[in-house]
């Protein structure tokens, strides 16, 4: 909403909307605090709302049982409605990706809505079937791939890999089970890291810099030819989006320590990570989201290998999946598992980030 005020005047403080970065430290701000005001109120509902709060999964660690229960869930509302109103206000609302994006976020941010409300009302970790969620996760990313195929450009379809200049592979219309693939495999592995107090927002927030810093050079003609990396045109205000997700998840992460006030819940976790993998596919960035979110990979990797390894030969590989539970089976204490987890997600963004000078 705000661009549209550059349009009035070409000099000027008006002037500054005219500029991605300008604006998304703006709503990076806007979301920020959006979250610091109204977040105490949306917890005090949610406490009264849902009684009891989220189930505690009774096989963890007995230290959960007793700091963690009755902590309410569905705290991705939270970040989700600072993150959209901050959009609304700083982002070009011209430009198709916001929309493509937001699609995403909150086609994903109800499926989790409805499996938390299952979860809460029923007082159980099972949600709604596990193959409707996946069919309506994956309905919801076709539409998104769909709608950036309608888009046009000359990398559209494509598959570029990282460290190669100029390579890219046109995946034709295999593109609609790619580019889904992509999406929905990035909001489930999100929502299994998600089991530890503050563990998955912050690396959400450094996996979603990353991509920020990637979408700006991708949509700047400049920067792109400069870089040896495909230029999207419009993408690059998938950085406002961007910051405005940094902003939201600041606020969030405030109530979200260590002992949390509000689990982020399927709602927050489904969300954020379908809108990463959106991004991921809409700049044409998708292995490099494997390397920045491989954190989130190793996550469910470490579920996938748990239930293969016990179905076949009815043993564990690990002492808990997912895989941050296991480090804490081995004696580590729940803040050391979270900042160490964080130090690796830093670390892999910053690899990320390399594939892009190495071309």
């Amino acid at each position: 909403m705000l661009f549209w005020l550059a349009e009035l005047s070409s000099h000027g403080p008006l002037n500054l909307f005219r500029y991605i970065t300008f604006r998304a430290g703006g709503a990076t701000a806007t979301a920020l605090f959006f979250v610091f005001f109204f977040g105490p109120k949306i917890i005090a509902a949610l406490r009264l709302k849902q009684g009891k709060g989220q189930p505690i999964r009774t096989d963890g660690p007995q230290s959960h049982l007793l700091t963690k229960k009755g902590t309410p869930t569905m705290g991705g509302l939270m970040i989700l409605s600072g993150l959209i109103v901050a959009t609304l206000l700083w982002a070009n609302l011209t430009n198709p990706y916001i929309w493509i994006v937001l699609l995403v976020m909150i086609g994903f941010g109800l499926i989790g809505f409805y499996d938390d409300y299952l979860k809460v009302t029923r007082q159980t970790h099972n949600g709604f079937s596990g193959r409707i969620r996946l069919l309506l996760e994956a309905l919801i990313a076709v539409i998104a791939c769909a709608a950036m195929m309608w888009l046009g450009g000359p990398y559209t379809t494509g598959l570029a890999l990282p460290a190669i200049n100029g390579f890219v592979v046109d995946l034709g219309l295999f593109f609609l089970v790619f580019g889904p693939f992509v999406i929905v495999a990035s909001g489930n592995a999100v929502n299994l890291t998600d089991g530890l107090d503050g563990l998955a927002i912050v690396p959400v927030m450094i996996a979603g810099a990353t991509f920020g810093i990637i979408a700006y050079l991708a949509g700047n003609a400049i920067f792109s030819t400069y870089l040896g990396i495909n230029f999207v045109p419009g993408a690059g205000e998938l950085a406002v989006v961007v910051g405005a997700m940094i902003g939201a998840g600041l606020g969030f992460l405030w109530f979200n320590a260590p002992p949390a006030q509000i689990f982020m819940g399927d709602t927050g976790s489904l969300a954020l990570g379908g809108l990463l993998g959106t991004i991921a596919v809409a700049v044409k960035h998708e292995i490099v989201l494997a390397i920045v979110g491989g954190l989130f990979v190793l996550e469910a990797l470490s579920v996938i290998v748990q239930v293969i390894s016990f179905k076949l030969t009815g043993k564990r590989v690990f002492k808990m999946a997912p895989i941050h539970h296991h480090f804490e089976q081995l004696g580590w204490s729940e803040p050391q598992v979270v900042v160490r987890f964080w130090i690796i997600a830093f670390a892999l963004a910053l690899i990320g980030l390399s594939t892009l000078k190495l071309r």
